[in-house]
């Protein structure tokens, strides 16, 4: 019986350790500048910039980290689209009427919008193939 305390004891603190571990590597992750053709997107230009375009747009906090590790995945995604389809960003800590207006319940969330219109919604890390296959079913 002690035997099992002690395995099931010594399982316990070695995933307590490896979780504090997890957070201490997601910390030290380098932020990623955003390519040029991001747009930034800020309750005063939101309408204008979605306008006659698709627009796939990430609503996300620095504090993220699945919002940190998206960021060169939407940096890949903006370098290949055509001049009529843009990916742009919303900080939901200084713009939190857009987020909810948008219902964003969770970060990252990634809202697709087809002339003003949002046509899809994904929460989560998602793959610039991903990505850019529910961009292109909207042309």
């Amino acid at each position: 019986m002690q035997t099992a305390l002690t395995i099931i004891g010594s399982i316990i603190v070695a995933f307590v350790l490896l979780s504090f571990y997890s957070r201490w590597r997601m910390k030290k992750l380098p932020v990623v500048s955003d390519n040029a053709k991001i747009l930034t997107l800020t309750n005063q230009n939101f309408n204008t910039e979605i306008k006659n375009k698709i627009v796939l747009i990430d609503f996300w906090a620095e504090w993220c980290m699945p919002c940190r590790m998206m960021a060169p995945v939407l940096n890949e995604v903006a370098e290949t689209l055509p001049a009529n389809m843009k990916v742009g960003k919303v900080n939901i800590e200084m713009y939190k009427g857009l987020a909810q207006q948008f219902n964003v319940m969770s970060i990252p969330t990634m809202i697709l919008f087809k002339n003003g219109k949002e046509v899809k919604r994904f929460v989560g890390v998602k793959t610039r193939d991903f990505l850019l296959t529910k961009m292109n079913e909207q042309k």
